[in-house]
């Protein structure tokens, strides 16, 4: 090994192995891990990137994936085939491993003090007090608010960027050479996000240790990394240092990653009359304590909201989580309580009961953040798309079944798909799948909750694409709720900046981008466009 380097990877490979047909998702790679430096590995979804850094701990689902080929070398060790136990020594001691949902990967039932002070009982040997005390300086490490308060907490109780901190006080807590961040940020806030990464550089100064980023977001990349390989189909097709492959790629897939970014302006649409007026809008949770449950207090989860919206045109919702945006929507659509006014083509929706507010919800559609939870995984695509017309009694089978054709015709999906299942798709295929559902009871106002959020950069641009030629063809009307502000910019015609249930800033998205008034909306502009 050269003694520059902390990981050697040569010829690696992985192949899985499911009711008799084999796929190879990991196909003879190769690169290094230097001392302390930041190595990026980037790609879309199923490129091979977390396959990868699963193999390096041995950490794939055995038998189905078969063992991996080729070696892995740190500190003159052959991971690959090292035995169980000094292998396990090594797991979370050198090597450590971050996971991108920090809610599946913590233990809803176990304390954050009880599952930090596990590991460091398992590698360490630290118990009661010690380990206790040494949790403590974790959760100050990473940043953790009143760390002391938060030892009982379980992880519902925090937020997601407090909870991926707890992720990174754990692999932290035996100081390993190698930490393994696998898509660290993707499901949180740009200002959350901004701040992590800042917390992982100023960690890894600090603890000199080197850090392996798998992303698919390559303002993130730019940010951090020293060196990027970038995987397309198991492959590496491109490896080098980050300021020249961003200034000069080679490959045609890494340009194609680098222009994926959603550009170009909102759909040249007319503005109509109001679609959609809102006034003084509220939705207060009660606080309830003590043994008859009296209410001591609100959570103004949506507080005083306005606005006016023309029908062709795009509101852009945006805010950090816990800001209220979807609860706004929600509200919007009447599905659940609120105070104040709601004119739908000038028709009062506020103080209808459900079964009046019944006729509007035609017109009314919802495309969610997460296609895979939003689609019934026993339902085929046909009574997916179709279930809208049979509850609203339109048309006969036959008509039902040619709109159904029409409506994946729309989203870019082949028809002859209709009969197969959700998990037979990909996810940008998916989230079309749900638009083709928004989209064939001919709606005028559709509701966009993070409906790109989860999926990569290429396929965002794809989505973004489809709305903005849906929205010039049909005249559709569009709220979309979003903390990416780069989506937001490419598809509203106006703007909503909210925190904690209140509008702090509103008007033409272009001149909100282009002269921000107030500092959290400042805030936001530079954490998500700052290279």
């Amino acid at each position: 090994m050269h003694p520059d380097n902390l990981i050697e990877i040569r010829d690696l490979s992985v192949q899985f192995d499911n009711d008799q047909r084999s796929a190879r998702v990991v196909e003879g790679i190769s690169f290094d891990i230097r001392r302390g430096e930041t190595l990026a590995l980037v790609g879309e979804s199923g490129s091979g990137k977390s396959v990868t850094a699963h193999s390096i701990l041995r950490l794939l689902p055995y038998p189905i994936a078969s063992h991996p080929t080729g070696t892995v070398m740190f500190n003159g060790q052959d991971l690959l085939h090292m035995a169980e136990k000094p292998l396990r020594q090594i797991r979370g001691n050198d090597i450590a491993m971050i996971f991108q949902e920090p809610m599946t990967s913590l233990n809803p039932l176990h304390s954050i003090e009880k599952q930090i002070n596990e590991v460091l009982g398992l590698h360490k040997g630290l118990t009661g007090k010690a380990a206790t005390a040494r949790t403590l300086e974790l959760l100050e490490l990473v940043g953790i608010p009143d760390p002391r308060q938060r030892l009982k907490a379980l992880p519902h109780e925090l937020s997601g960027g407090q909870r991926q901190r707890v992720m990174i006080a754990m692999a932290l807590a035996n100081e390993p050479q190698l930490l393994i961040a696998d898509e660290p940020t993707t499901a949180l806030d740009v200002t959350v996000q901004l701040k992590i990464l800042e917390l992982l550089k100023s960690l890894q100064q600090k603890l000199g240790m080197a850090l392996l980023l798998i992303t698919h977001d390559l303002n993130l990349v730019k940010r951090v990394a020293q060196r990027v390989c970038v995987m397309k189909q198991g492959c590496i097709v491109e490896q080098g240092d980050c300021e020249q492959l961003f200034s000069n790629p080679r490959h045609p897939y890494t340009r194609e990653l680098l222009g994926a970014e959603p550009r170009g302006e909102p759909a040249a649409t007319v503005a109509g009359e109001p679609m959609l007026e809102v006034d003084n809008l509220k939705v207060w949770f009660p606080i309830k304590k003590g043994f008859f449950k009296h209410t001591v207090g609100h959570v103004k989860a949506v507080d005083g909201i306005q606005f006016s919206l023309p029908r062709g045109q795009t509101l852009g919702i945006v805010g950090e989580s816990g800001s209220g945006k979807s609860t706004l929507g929600l509200a919007l659509l009447r599905l659940i309580a609120s105070q104040g006014a709601i004119r739908f083509h000038g028709q009062p929706l506020d103080g209808l009961s459900r079964e009046q507010v019944r006729p509007f919800r035609r017109q009314m559609q919802v495309v969610f953040q997460d296609p895979f939870g939003s689609l019934s995984p026993r339902m085929s695509v046909a009574q997916i798309v179709g279930e809208g017309l049979r509850i609203h009694g339109i048309g006969t089978p036959e008509e039902q079944e040619m709109a159904i054709i029409e409506a994946l015709k729309e989203v870019g999906l082949d028809p002859d798909s209709r009969h197969r299942y959700p998990h037979e798709f990909s996810g940008g295929q998916r989230q079309r799948i749900a638009i083709a559902r928004a989209l064939v009871l001919k709606p005028a106002l559709i509701l966009l909750d993070e409906p790109t959020s989860a999926l990569d950069r290429t396929v965002q641009r794809q989505v973004v694409e489809l709305l903005r030629s849906l929205q010039v063809k049909y005249n559709l009307t569009y709220l979309f709720i979003s903390h990416d502000l780069a989506v937001v910019k490419a598809l509203s015609h106006q703007l909503v900046v909210i925190k904690s249930g209140q509008v702090l800033e509103q008007g033409p998205a272009a001149q909100v981008f282009a002269d921000p008034q107030h500092p959290y909306t400042q805030q936001l502009l530079e954490a998500a466009f700052m290279a």
